[in-house]
């Protein structure tokens, strides 16, 4: 049976998910990088790789025999047949960089932003985010997001809460998550973001999730393969429509919306009677 794109990539983030816990930092650099430009790094060598993050050609040498292959060529046949295909609309957009940026930052942005919003599916298929919307359907979602991604935990609180979920921030001192993390049960989810490093807090509460059987869901960038612990759910895609470009909230907040639709279609008539609610009490209020 003919293996898919979507099928190899799947199995290479799963391979990076096994051997997470004994991923170096270094590793886990260039992990990231490769998710960043892996047609890059499919295309160069095993010394250009390493030079990517300024390490020894050794170091991609043993990622390749942790992750399971035989050799780094091995490996890196393995990105050629998963990456190197026909000209896709991100690459399309990203030709057309040297253009953009004559025009100023606005047109650039926009340019790196459709790639990275183009390229986004070859990372995350309509499958995983039905199954976070199904992780997500329960009594109550506590909601981990540090620095950037607080913004993101408020988007996620206000619009779970519309859809009559109970939700609950995560944020503070560590007493305060452990006093907040009291009443996590099995009933209960917790959605986490992670993006340039593996956040503080995120074992411990994932550990505690871990003890209780509350549902993991996380939405990260390219470091997403490398957390330890793994989640139920990963849904990770990088940031940047292009190397070493401005990194925004524009992909991962977009996979928010997806989840989010893909949870009211869940809920069906539930959720419109929320949100018919909603509108009531909000005339009621500003009235």
């Amino acid at each position: 049976m003919k293996t898919t794109d979507g099928e190899v990539r799947k199995a290479l983030v799963e391979r990076v998910q096994a051997v997470a816990n004994s991923l170096t930092s270094t590793e886990q650099k260039l992990i990231s990088e490769l998710l960043k430009a892996p047609r890059e790094v499919a295309i160069g060598t095993s010394s250009e790789f390493a030079a990517r993050i300024g390490v020894h050609e050794a170091t991609t040498s043993r990622l390749a025999r942790k992750l399971g292959f035989s050799s780094y060529a091995e490996f890196r046949d393995e990105l050629r047949r998963e990456f190197l295909k026909v000209a896709d609309p991100a690459e399309r957009i990203s030709a057309t960089l040297s253009d953009a940026r004559s025009r100023g930052f606005l047109p650039l942005l926009v340019a790196s932003e459709l790639a990275a919003l183009t390229a986004m599916t070859d990372h995350i298929s309509d499958t995983r985010i039905l199954e976070a919307a199904e992780k997500l359907d329960c009594r109550r979602v506590f909601i981990y997001g540090h620095g950037n991604a607080e913004v993101l935990s408020v988007l996620m609180e206000r619009r779970l809460r519309r859809l009559g979920i109970d939700s609950h921030p995560l944020s503070g001192s560590p007493r305060d998550l452990a006093e907040r993390m009291l009443t996590l049960s099995a009933d209960d989810a917790l959605l986490l973001f992670a993006f340039r490093r593996q956040p503080p807090d995120y074992e411990r509460l994932m550990q505690v999730a871990t003890e209780t059987k509350a549902r993991t869901i996380v939405i990260s960038g390219t470091v997403g393969p490398s957390l330890s612990p793994s989640p139920d759910v990963l849904l990770s895609a990088p940031r940047a429509g292009m190397p070493n470009s401005f990194q925004t909230l524009t992909v991962p907040m977009a996979i928010c919306n997806a989840v989010i639709l893909a949870l009211a279609a869940r809920r069906g008539p539930d959720a419109l009677a929320t949100l018919d609610r909603l509108g009531d009490l909000i005339a009621k209020f500003e009235s």
